[in-house]
């Protein structure tokens, strides 16, 4: 089963405008919940008081879904023509608000604002993360000002829609390379700076106006103490992101830095499996893995995910490893099969591996790149054995891949680095030389075959990668000195001794 591409028409966005309605109801609903409280016994007292303040940050709500949903046709429009991902937004966003509202009755200050940053960071990207962040703010300043006077004082609202704008924006670019758990940790100290600079700016003010100070502190105390939540807000923005994340990753099935590492671990379910059941399939994945992440990062891709998706490109060998060359033994199980058997055997790894990874619920990537890493090729060994049994004319396609053609530039990638390690490992010679003809002749074969035809890949690319390439697979299969076999003995003295075979 190939995998469905979505292409934007009347219908997608038909859907896309519906699902995004059918959320705002919810966050609506839920925003309501929040600003009636305890007060449903009295709701027709509290709807005659509020009820066009709470009329008002409603329309308010709709116009920033709105921009929402603008901003997404435009900027990124996948978002959009995916239900999860408008699901996981509307759950970051009504997530951000819920917790945000309920910290807020203890004290403003004490809310977790970076929470919706760091999140939308990790799920979805940094672009989506800045601009969900100003969404969010946005959101909680209505809120708070339909709260009405007794809940806040101006002063406050306006410093929390600061806070949360600054700090967001801020745990977004401090983030942006923090490849552990402990370095997130980190990040919430660095959040702190925006958020304890804005409290002690605004409260500042105290100081000409002592008598707008009420209760019996201190105007220093005061501000401190302020100070203080300030700090419980910016640290608890971090561990929630730290014990919420999982969550998420499991509810959309999302790739993280942490669950990727996860994933790629040898202990992981589906790779201890193709370890213990195809340990050469498993070990040419290792290689091509590492020729993954090195092409990518040449390319500007993201590393982490190639390198994940050469780890798993060949685990449909896993429902026949022994009819596969590099865990076979002296004896070729080929040889008792015709080549169109043979051709369909082998063929067949692409589909299974699709259907393996999706059974795992393991990432859409994943499996997009089992299915397509072998395009459209021809099983040449199969097609040339069968041409050499036949006088009569042979489809080729009956021999060839069923595809489809790689459809991302990973993908592609994975292509090349699969092939190309095949390739050189054959190789009786490794030089620089015979490894650069080697991976320049796969690299003609797949484009005289227009297997990029369908991703966007540049000439620019595949002569970038076939230099990284050729630099990775010459420092794999390095020349080594050969060591002169020695026999050692003990001495008269009882010291050791060596003598030349």
């Amino acid at each position: 089963m190939k995998p469905i591409k979505t292409q934007w028409n009347k219908q997608q966005a038909i859907k896309s405008i519906v699902l995004f309605l059918v959320y705002f109801a919810l966050l609506a609903l839920l925003s309501f919940f929040l600003l009636v409280g305890t007060r449903l016994n009295s709701l027709s007292v509290v709807m005659r008081e509020n009820g066009s303040r709470y009329l008002y940050a409603l329309c308010c709500l709709f116009l920033l879904v709105a921009i929402t949903y603008v901003y997404f046709f435009f900027e990124n429009r996948g978002i959009l023509m995916s239900g999860k991902n408008t699901a996981l937004l509307f759950c970051v966003l009504g997530l951000q608000i819920g917790v945000s509202f309920g910290v807020g009755q203890m004290n403003i200050y004490m809310r977790p604002v970076a929470l919706v940053s760091l999140l939308t960071l990790m799920l979805l990207g940094r672009r989506e993360a800045a601009f969900m962040t100003v969404i969010a703010a946005l959101a909680m300043f209505v809120l708070d000002n339909a709260s009405g006077a007794d809940a806040y004082t101006q002063k406050e609202i306006y410093a929390s829609l600061l806070i949360a704008f600054s700090s967001g924006i801020v745990s977004i670019f401090a983030c942006a390379c923090a490849k552990t758990r402990f370095r997130i940790i980190l990040v919430g100290f660095i959040i702190l700076i925006p958020v304890l600079f804005i409290i002690a700016l605004l409260e500042l003010t105290l100081f000409v106006s002592p008598e707008a100070l009420q209760g019996t502190l201190p105007t220093a105390e005061y501000i401190f103490i302020q100070m203080g939540y300030g700090v419980i807000g910016g640290i608890s923005s971090t561990v929630l992101f730290l014990a919420i994340l999982p969550i998420f990753e499991w509810m959309f099935n999302c790739l993280t830095v942490y669950r990727l590492r996860e994933l790629t671990s040898h202990d992981s379910r589906l790779l201890r499996k193709l370890r213990t059941e195809a340990p050469g399939t498993f070990n040419h994945s290792v290689s091509v893995a590492q020729l993954a992440e090195s092409c990518a990062a040449a390319l500007g891709e993201n590393a982490d995910f190639a390198r994940a998706a050469a780890y798993y490109h060949d685990v449909g060998k896993l429902h026949q490893p022994e009819y596969f060359t590099e865990n076979q033994g002296d004896y070729n199980l080929h040889d008792e099969l015709t080549p169109e058997l043979s051709a369909d055997i082998i063929r067949s790894h692409a589909h299974d591996g699709y259907e393996l990874i999706r059974s795992h619920h393991l990432p859409q990537l994943f499996a997009d790149v089992a299915l397509q890493h072998h395009g459209t090729l021809p099983i040449r060994y199969f097609y040339a054995k069968a041409l050499k049994m036949t006088d009569g004319e042979l489809n080729i396609e009956d021999f060839s891949y069923s595809g489809p053609k790689p459809q991302t530039r990973i993908a592609a990638i994975i292509m090349i680095a699969d092939a190309a390690e095949a390739s050189v490992r054959a190789l009786p010679n490794r030089t620089q030389e015979t490894v650069e003809e080697a991976v320049r002749k796969i690299i003609e074969e797949r484009m005289e075959l227009e297997q990029f035809s369908e991703c966007a890949i540049t000439m620019q690319d595949l002569a970038l990668i076939r230099r990284t390439l050729v630099d990775t697979l010459t420092g794999v299969y390095h020349r080594r000195v050969s060591y002169p076999g020695l026999r050692y003995k003990k001495g008269k003295d009882g010291k050791t001794e060596g003598e030349n075979e």
